[in-house]
């Protein structure tokens, strides 16, 4: 398959517009096959549940072209998982996690000229997403959906390499206690926009939300989750039931334990202990990992001995091992890798 004429070492992290997407229709009793279609419009009713209640979700993942030339995609069927997930949350109707994962091979390989070649620092990023589509005024669930996939090639979420962050703990809160923060919906996006902007505007890379019953706990930024590595080497992840299940950070955590050795743990983690840390990241599909260097709180500043040059010794070894799964340099264990035949 000839590549498209696309300066893929250049390419930034954003929507350039493919040949082929998948779409399917839910008419109120059941899914329809879906298909591959080229027309990139989305037509629906101004009354649309999706424009009146927000009624939607969405997933994110990669292709990627291996060291050995092959094109894959990486643990599909936990975004197939967090999908029905969501949708169950939303009172939307559950794409079948099976037709699910067929629809992203089906999606990627009508795009492969879009995929771009191994070493170009560029991948496919795929989003998976689905809607109310039918009119709805009084405050309910919609009858029908659309569910889709497009894709597009991106480039390195950080263009001239990974340098740490600077990042504040936040004076809003990204979920409510027994509120959506565990599935990925679009409305829990749409409230961190005003957060994230006052953020940059005052000079920080990212918020730090905290639990919003007792502002003592870590929780999570507003699209990724937080692995800290103490001064002895384990790995720790806060744990809330309101914290999004971020399928890096699952396998990151695996990739600790597993293949370097390393103690991990997955618990509640409190502000006032984030200071005795050696190293912390963000981690998420775009980047991996996103070293933090800074984070400001209110009582000061919190500066990681890792420092603001460069990613602390586990956490490059972490981004190194995972990323190698990917691209196919490690093997990988079962099940992780999708080959897209």
């Amino acid at each position: 398959m000839e590549k498209k004429n696309i300066d893929w070492a250049n390419l930034g992290f954003g929507y350039i517009t493919t040949e082929n997407r998948f779409v399917a229709n839910y008419d109120g009793k059941a899914w329809d096959e879906g298909k591959i279609t080229t027309d990139s419009n989305v037509v629906i009713s101004e009354c649309a549940g999706v424009l009146q209640y927000a009624q939607t979700c969405f997933e994110g993942m990669k292709a990627y072209t291996t060291e050995d030339g092959r094109v894959v995609t990486f643990r599909p069927d936990l975004n197939a998982q967090r999908m029905e997930d969501s949708c169950k949350r939303l009172e939307m109707p559950v794409f079948p996690q099976d037709k699910f994962v067929e629809a992203v091979v089906e999606t990627v390989k009508a795009n492969l000229e879009y995929v771009p070649p191994y070493g170009s620092g560029a991948t496919l990023y795929i989003r998976p997403y689905m809607f109310a589509s039918s009119p709805v005024i009084g405050v309910k669930p919609a009858d029908q959906y659309q569910f889709r996939i497009f894709v597009t090639p991106v480039g390195p979420y950080f263009k001239g390499g990974v340098k740490p962050l600077t990042i504040r703990t936040c004076d809003f809160d990204r979920a409510a206690p027994h509120g959506t923060g565990h599935i990925k919906a679009g409305l829990n996006y749409a409230m961190s926009l005003h957060a994230i902007v006052d953020a940059h505007n005052n000079g920080f890379d990212e918020n730090m939300y905290l639990d919003p019953a007792t502002r003592t706990k870590v929780e999570e930024t507003g699209g990724a989750n937080f692995i800290f590595v103490t001064k002895d080497n384990k790995v720790v992840t806060p744990k809330s039931s309101s914290i999004l299940p971020s399928i890096t950070r699952r396998s990151l955590m695996t990739v600790a334990k597993d293949y370097l050795g390393l103690e991990v743990e997955e618990r509640e983690v409190l502000l006032s202990e984030v200071k005795d840390f050696a190293e912390c990241g963000l981690c998420g599909t775009a980047a991996v990992i996103s070293p933090v260097g800074k984070i400001v709180t209110k009582d000061g500043e919190i500066c990681l001995p890792s420092g603001m040059e460069k990613m602390g010794p586990i956490t490059q070894k972490l981004y190194d091992t995972l990323t190698g799964i990917q691209m196919g340099r490690i093997e990988a264990p079962e099940g992780w890798i999708k080959e897209i035949k």
